[in-house]
């Protein structure tokens, strides 16, 4: 299959890699130093539109589909990892989960503000003792009558302690077990009882603002439920499925900053009276980075394209996401051993971004998980979906 991009694709990805240039990249070794967020760049990528793809107009979408936010993930993030966050959680993550199972009230308080980058989103799933087995969560929603009342720990959330409206994922009946839990939309600086604290002590994506939840007793309304009691497990899996091909956007943008990195050092790197990329060892390193990087493009576009068809696509989507970040940790990896001593040191970009590309082996899904997924279908063991 031939993934031609249209003049129109061509024209947002060129609007993306601008930005990025312009608008990032002249102030991130700064902001990376002092672990900066910049509610203001969300906005000003919001005023753009790079998060209104796959969103209908009706609600404030573009018109565009996966495959134009991948487009414009994979250049912010070749730039700079960091800033590919706001893409899953302003638009792949609670603005088009609010869409397929919120009501018409809750679409049109909250999505317009995510993806104009106005109201910072967020998901929360991830507990203490819950990673890839999400329905171990032991956080609760209790039914009190006329609200429901929360209890538990959310951490390691992508924009937690700056995030003005998102999901929540608990228990309303533990008994049941996966099929128990449930889906809310809060809002957690207007929740007694729900306290949030940044997490600071991360080994990459420091201009990505990390935190965590903790939930005592904190009321919510009863219209906050997102679908029916008991729909959340299907709910995490169904936005699961979105944002993993985000992840694998920003695994390309990494894979593809790490190669034009090394390619440019080691054609001005000197050693034994000629250029590094004139050694056969080097030259190898490298060739496996293109291979690599290319191979998890197609992939990548291929499950943008089977999403915008509207077709099953989660065995495409897991492999997509797995190919890629396991691209871009060894694209970043050989990048540095190109560089030598260079890649060791903080002036250079090549240590950044090794650090930046461990965590696409874990987010949305670690990549063992993702093998699981990709073996289970290829074995028949579940169905594409």
């Amino acid at each position: 299959m031939i993934f031609e991009l249209t003049e129109e694709q061509k024209l947002v990805q060129e609007t993306a890699r601008r930005f990025a240039i312009e608008e990032i990249a002249p102030t991130q070794a700064a902001e990376e130093a002092g672990h900066v967020f910049r509610p203001d760049r969300v906005a000003a990528m919001g005023e753009l539109g790079f998060f209104s793809c796959v969103v209908s107009e009706e609600l404030g979408g573009n018109g565009m589909g996966f495959m134009e936010s991948v487009l414009i993930a994979e250049q912010i993030a070749k730039v700079s990892a960091s800033w590919r966050l706001p893409f899953n959680m302003q638009n792949l993550g609670p603005s088009l989960t609010v869409e397929k199972f919120g009501t018409e009230a809750q679409k049109r308080r909250y999505v317009p503000g995510w993806i104009a980058g106005t109201q910072l989103g967020f998901f929360a799933m991830t507990e203490p003792n819950t990673g890839s087995d999400v329905s171990s969560m032991r956080t609760t929603a209790k039914d009190m009558g006329d609200h429901w009342e929360i209890n538990g720990t959310k951490t390691w959330i992508s924009q937690a302690h700056v995030g003005d409206a998102g999901l929540l994922y608990a228990y309303t009946d533990r008994e049941k077990k996966h099929k128990g839990m449930s889906a809310f939309i809060i809002e957690p600086k207007n929740l007694p009882g729900c306290t949030a604290r940044a997490i600071e002590t991360k080994l990459g994506l420091h201009c990505a603002p990390t935190g965590e939840f903790a939930f005592n007793g904190a009321k919510i309304p009863k219209d906050a439920i997102l679908g029916k009691p008991g729909d959340g497990f299907g709910i995490c899996m169904w936005q699961l499925n979105n944002t993993r091909l985000g992840c694998a956007a920003g695994a390309l943008g990494v894979a593809g900053a790490a190669l034009d990195l090394a390619v440019n050092y080691a054609n001005e790197r000197t050693q034994f009276g000629k250029p590094i990329s004139q050694h056969q060892m080097i030259q190898a390193q490298i060739a496996e980075m293109v291979v690599e990087h290319h191979a998890a493009q197609l992939l990548v576009y291929r499950a943008a394209y089977l999403k915008d068809k509207g077709v099953a696509n989660q065995y495409e989507t897991s492999i997509a996401k797995y190919s890629a970040s396991e691209a871009a940790v060894h694209a970043a990896n050989e990048c540095m051993k190109i560089f030598g001593s260079y890649g060791f040191s903080t002036e250079f970009p090549a240590e950044r971004l090794y650090r930046d590309a461990k965590s696409l082996q874990v987010v949305e899904g670690t990549s063992n998980v993702q093998k699981m997924i990709i073996a289970g279908m290829a074995c028949g063991h579940t169905q594409n979906r």
